[in-house]
């Protein structure tokens, strides 16, 4: 074993024990305390059980307080190395990234971390580890998340103005109310859902990919759902068919649990069975379209996504009654939660100055 590192005697051990008591910094303490007990004579190991350190660490401190005394047994804290991205060029990928890739100039449709350490690379000549690329877009404020899918054909102008109109518009469709009737907000769409089920994420080991049954047959039944996000309600058909018929039995159902004495506004898309008029649409209630190819106007379309993610998905139905049944239990769980129907169906424009 290498022999012990002379301790420097300028100090003594009751001046070691003193600074010890003084100092407010707890690992500094307990090295003066050690070093302490080296000049009263103690061994080594000894010295190391009343530092909580083992004998290498002792030997380091010891060096450390011959070169620069008791200030040097204190933490050398440090800002680390410096970044190798200047705040300009964290601007400028953050631009990069949002903005996506060019598939003719990367060759990519989306930004994988391996795409953004070569463009890293190629832009501020810096080369990360894709590892740290990640860790380098998390710091960003980016995260790794599904997409929502939008029409290409969308013009968001057109959504903008629909929404910030959407009071006058409200007002001008409502001009021949009694002006105390009280006016509920409605959202109406429907979806298909059968035995072709999706399958939802899970929480499962990393590293592994857990599998969930999934059906390849066609049979689909329709789930018509409307709901109202001020009052935390809906009303819903399912139905084997999307047609007016099916539709006009909607209207109905929805007319049966506006509130009475209420008007509904009913906020939906101009699919053909919207939007015809063999319609008999129920006194109480007005209709208004929203913008084309604009789905994310519509709360219910949010409805579709947390009745299939937690009722519905990882599923296989043997039957069309089971489609049904499973359909009608989701609703109904559904509208047993009138807290989240209001959390995922409010929009502030569509209810300014028009919620109960």
């Amino acid at each position: 074993m290498p022999s012990a590192v002379p301790l420097r005697t300028d100090f003594s051990a009751r001046e070691l024990r003193r600074l010890a008591k003084q100092s407010r910094d707890n690992n500094q303490s307990r090295r003066l305390l050690s070093l302490a007990a080296v000049l009263d004579g103690m061994s080594r190991d000894d010295a190391t059980w009343i530092g909580g350190m083992d004998r290498q660490t002792l030997r380091d401190w010891v060096h450390r307080f011959n070169v620069g005394g008791p200030d040097a047994l204190l933490n050398a804290w440090t800002n680390g190395p410096a970044p190798r991205l200047s705040l300009e060029q964290k601007s400028e990928l953050e631009a990069v990234v949002e903005g996506g890739p060019d598939r003719q100039a990367d060759g990519v449709v989306r930004w994988r971390r391996i795409d953004l350490k070569l463009a890293i690379k190629k832009r501020f000549g810096v080369d990360f580890h894709e590892r740290y690329v990640g860790t380098l877009l998390k710091k960003l404020g980016f995260s790794n998340v599904s997409a929502r899918p939008r029409h290409p054909g969308q013009d968001a102008e057109i959504i903008e103005v629909f929404k910030k109109n959407f009071p006058q518009m409200l007002s001008a469709h409502l001009s021949d109310l009694p002006e105390d009737t009280p006016v509920e907000i409605w959202f109406q769409d429907e979806a298909r859902i059968g035995r072709k089920n999706g399958i939802v994420r899970q929480w499962s080991r990393r590293g592994s990919r857990p599998r969930q049954p999934a059906d390849q047959r066609c049979e689909n039944a329709y789930l018509f759902g409307a709901i109202c996000p001020a009052r935390g309600t809906g009303a819903a058909i399912a139905v084997p068919y999307a047609d007016t018929e099916a539709m006009q039995l909607h209207l109905n159902e929805i007319s049966r649990h506006v509130d009475r004495g209420a008007h509904a506004v009913l906020l939906l898309d101009r699919a053909g069975w919207h939007t015809t008029t063999n319609l008999d649409v129920p006194e109480s209630i007005t209709p208004i379209f929203l913008p084309s190819r604009a789905p994310e106007l519509n709360p219910v379309e949010n409805i579709w996504q947390y009745l299939r993610a937690n009722w519905l998905y990882n599923r296989v139905f043997e039957n069309y009654h089971e489609i049904i049944e499973a359909i009608c239990d989701a609703w109904q769980r559904l509208i047993a939660k009138p807290e989240t129907i209001t959390s995922i169906g409010m929009r502030q424009w569509a209810h300014i100055g028009h919620t109960q």
